[in-house]
């Protein structure tokens, strides 16, 4: 994407954006300073006795606790960034056409933090029961902070431990056998802002090769090789650049799926089953997943990256949530170049728009969003992490897909948040700076 198509596609939102949701979304939040775990506002939750808060250590990177109570945590953050200072509020100001070309370069830094708040009670389960749930990630990035969790229950133990080669963080809780009505809640703070992308600025850090190694690499559920490396070859002809070639691939993508709703969760992200039935319909992981396929199949690092929608979109209302986000789950994907580094892409959220708006192919509305979504993640959305074939600590069941929803374990049966009848999980995101 040239500058001026960047800077037009964002002089354009206007296209998308209802004047009531430009409204609506005027506030500027203040920078993040302090990380500080947060519970307010949070429901009570049956508690056992309390003890000590926990701890985590630079060489495991865990904390645990004994007991069910309240304890309170903040990530290790091997290189903590400076924090963005405070920002005021402009005084408001009467809205001037301006020609997209006089733009800024790039939007000015408006941080928002949130308070998570998830809340889980098991129902009709017996013996030894242990909880995982996928948290925020950890490292600190231009986007997106994780400022700490703090959490209380009536488990016997429970603590997060940190995968590094998987780079997630996850909570887990153990109850003993016996355990009547296992209940648990989770408050994590998050502050985030939008993700942009600018093809004129080069220069950035390069990633560590163990990291694109692994965004290389074929998963048991996406290949790259057979149909999947024939597909992206299809797809990119005889283009060079690898920018342009990942272009080509989100296009092919979003030109070539369909978004499939009455699917529950995110999907499976079975990429060559998908390519096999030549029924390329699916959720958000099955449309992310298959661009991350095609990309590495021809050479080209990436990745999917899991999250949760925790606010409503200036774009689309249906590309947004509010209100109890139980079901809200989100895949995107980014993919790697030398001097640029990672760039977003969100083809299923193009595909999610033309189904709930009707858009057809030649809607003004539809070409901003093709635009923007290759470059931009709107970040009404969390992300959590960006594992494949995830093993958990501690369980003995085999190893999942990825990891965006709550998991359980009770008696060696597995099941997650989806199971109704065993679960009840309610999760809700407020804003804790205006």
């Amino acid at each position: 994407m040239k500058r001026r198509d960047f800077l037009a596609a964002s002089a354009l939102l206007s296209l998308l954006v209802p004047s009531s949701a430009l409204a609506a979304n005027k506030k500027k939040a203040a920078a993040p300073t302090a990380a500080k775990p947060v519970a307010k506002g949070a429901s009570k939750v049956a508690a056992g006795k309390a003890s000590p808060k926990a701890t985590a250590t630079k060489s495991s990177g865990r904390a645990s606790t004994r007991r069910g109570g309240r304890h309170t945590y903040r990530p290790v953050v091997e290189t903590p960034a400076t924090p963005p200072a405070a920002a005021a509020s402009p005084p408001p100001a009467a809205l001037e056409p301006r020609n997209a070309i006089s733009l800024p370069d790039e939007p000015l830094p408006q941080w928002r933090t949130y308070d998570i708040t998830s809340t889980i009670t098991l129902n009709h389960v017996k013996g030894k029961v242990r909880m995982w749930l996928p948290l925020a990630q950890y490292k600190d990035t231009l986007w997106q902070r994780s400022l700490g969790h703090s959490w209380r229950g009536n488990f016997d133990s429970a603590g997060i431990y940190r995968d590094p080669v998987a780079e997630m963080e996850v909570f887990y809780a153990d109850w003993k056998d016996g355990a009547v009505t296992p209940q648990l809640q989770l408050v994590s703070q998050v502050a985030k802002q939008d993700r942009h992308f600018d093809i004129t600025r080069r220069g950035s850090i390069a990633e560590r090769g163990e990291v694109l190694r692994r965004c290389l690499q074929s998963t048991n559920l996406v290949p790259t090789d057979g149909l999947v490396r024939r597909t992206a070859e299809r797809a990119i002809g005889r283009i060079k650049d690898p920018v342009a070639q990942g272009k080509a691939i989100y296009d092919w993508v979003v030109e070539n799926t369909v978004f499939e709703s009455s699917q529950s969760g995110i999907g499976r992200g079975d990429v060559e089953a998908m390519l096999d039935s030549g029924q390329l319909s699916g959720k958000s992981a099955d449309i992310a997943l298959l661009f991350v396929g095609l990309c590495r199949s021809i050479g080209i690092p990436a990745r999917p990256v899991f999250g949760l929608r925790v606010d409503s979109s200036r774009l689309f209302s249906g590309l947004g949530a509010t209100g109890n986000l139980r079901v809200q789950q989100h895949c995107r994907a980014e993919f790697y170049t030398p001097g640029y580094g990672w760039i977003p892409v969100d083809p299923a959220d193009v595909r999610k728009a033309i189904q709930d708006e009707r858009l057809s192919s030649g809607d003004a509305k539809l070409v901003v969003l093709r635009k923007l979504l290759f470059g931009f993640w709107e970040m009404n959305w969390i992300a959590y992490n960006a594992a494949q074939d995830v093993k958990l600590h501690g369980a003995s069941g085999g190893p999942l897909p990825f990891l965006v929803l709550p998991q359980a374990e009770a008696a060696g049966a597995r099941f997650d948040s989806t199971d109704t009848h065993r679960c009840s999980y309610l999760v809700n995101a407020s804003r804790v700076d205006g």
